[in-house]
């Protein structure tokens, strides 16, 4: 009876966990963290949409069981949404699901469409549902590389001629987390191609939709591209977009056939997000939209602040495309520690806190994900801290960290 449960048994150890510990720790001991480890927004949720929501709740016919796929309003709010941002037409009744932020869609979606053994594509890095949605429901997460470019489509090319079985599904994340690269419609359509020939579905998991910032070159979705949606479902999410990462608002959108399989399987477990949040979503996605350039602005200032800094203090970085991510390449004179010790030495001495890039993926350990999610003082802060390191008295920090 000590074994441990199969699924579990199918999930490593949680690798935040050293430096959450450690970060806990060094708070305890009074020390002030700058924590860029998580991707949690801090800016609050536009007053229209929480007015919006105290509005809602005040009526007492939403505390009832809600709708688990979304009630009629919201569903139409992203469709309208889609339309007008994409050109990408959309069925509310049957392309169109509401879920409780888009990790809880895609890991529905796996249970549903995935059988134990069945081969799933995963770019690595990614952010770690891509792969664990689908372990947990017992299929197998095969590599593909994390870029939109040749090298991904050829890898998806020999994953289906040398799988066994043939792969089903392939994952898509751009904007990216942890990478922040963008894709373009050239390889949104060469992408799309490949997944008909092949008869391969396309999760493309679009939360940073709007979080870019070259304003003349708005992220794609691969529903634009004609023919995706007999193959392409698309989650989406308001919680980066809003700022309403507690709120768990999210969305499927696409092939009628997945939709409804997702549909099916949220029927089982949830009654959908509380209605006045729903309300307040819809109000969201339909009301000014000036918030959202907003966000867009302080995050572009948030990077180049952060770039600049790291640059100047001797980290090599290049600035991000999209995401509220820098995905930066671990100092040459620190890459044999890998990234979890190195986002703890960083923690010790910076007292700046970022993700380790294994995290996301064995091939990211040369990395670690910094999140915008401090204000340029707070930034300014963390670049003091690790100027200070990067050119103090470090030339051995490996047997320095191993040694603590």
């Amino acid at each position: 009876m000590a074994e441990e449960f199969h699924r579990i048994r199918r999930l490593p150890p949680y690798v935040f966990a050293e430096v959450n510990a450690a970060k806990a720790k060094a708070r305890a001991a009074g020390e002030d963290i700058v924590d860029l480890g998580m991707g949690n927004p801090d800016s609050p949720t536009p007053p229209h949409i929480v007015a919006k929501l105290i509005e809602a709740v005040q009526d007492p016919r939403t505390h009832r069981y809600s709708m688990s796929k979304g009630i009629p309003g919201l569903r139409k709010a992203l469709a309208g949404y889609y339309d007008r941002r994409f050109g990408v037409k959309l069925d509310p009744e049957t392309e169109v699901v509401a879920t409780l932020g888009s990790k809880e869609g895609l890991a529905n979606l796996a249970q549903a469409i995935s059988s134990p053994g069945d081969t799933i594509l995963v770019p690595n890095p990614s952010y770690p549902i891509h792969q664990f949605g689908f372990l947990i429901a017992g299929a197998t997460a095969r590599s593909i590389p994390y870029t939109p470019d040749d090298a991904m489509l050829e890898a998806i090319v020999r994953a289906v001629k040398h799988s066994v079985p043939k792969p089903t599904a392939l994952i898509v994340n751009f904007p990216s987390n942890p990478t922040a690269l963008l894709a373009s419609r050239a390889f949104y359509k060469e992408l799309v191609a490949l997944a008909r020939r092949h008869e391969l579905f396309i999760l493309s998991d679009l939360a940073y939709a709007e979080l870019y910032f070259d304003e003349n070159n708005p992220p794609p979705s691969v529903l634009e591209i004609p023919g995706a949606k007999e193959c392409t479902v698309e989650f989406t999410s308001l919680s980066k977009t809003y700022n309403m990462p507690g709120w768990r608002m999210g969305f499927a959108a696409g092939n009628p056939r997945l939709i409804a399989a997702l549909a099916r399987v949220k029927s089982y477990l949830d009654y959908g997000a509380f209605t006045p949040i729903q309300v307040a979503a819809a109000a969201a996605l339909n009301g000014p939209q000036d918030c959202v350039a907003e966000m867009r602005a302080l995050y572009r200032e948030r990077r180049d602040v952060l770039v600049k800094g790291l640059i100047q203090a001797g980290w090599p970085v290049e600035p991000c495309e999209g995401s509220m991510f820098l995905w930066a390449p671990i100092p040459e004179r620190f890459r044999q520690l890998g990234s979890v010790e190195f986002a703890k030495l960083l923690l010790a001495k910076a007292k700046v806190a970022v993700a380790p890039g294994v995290g996301f993926g064995e091939h990211g350990d040369g990395h670690v994900r910094i999140a915008l999610v401090e204000n340029t003082h707070r930034i300014r802060q963390a670049l003091r801290g690790i100027r200070a390191f990067l050119q103090g008295d470090n030339a051995a920090p490996a047997e320095e960290s191993l040694a603590g």
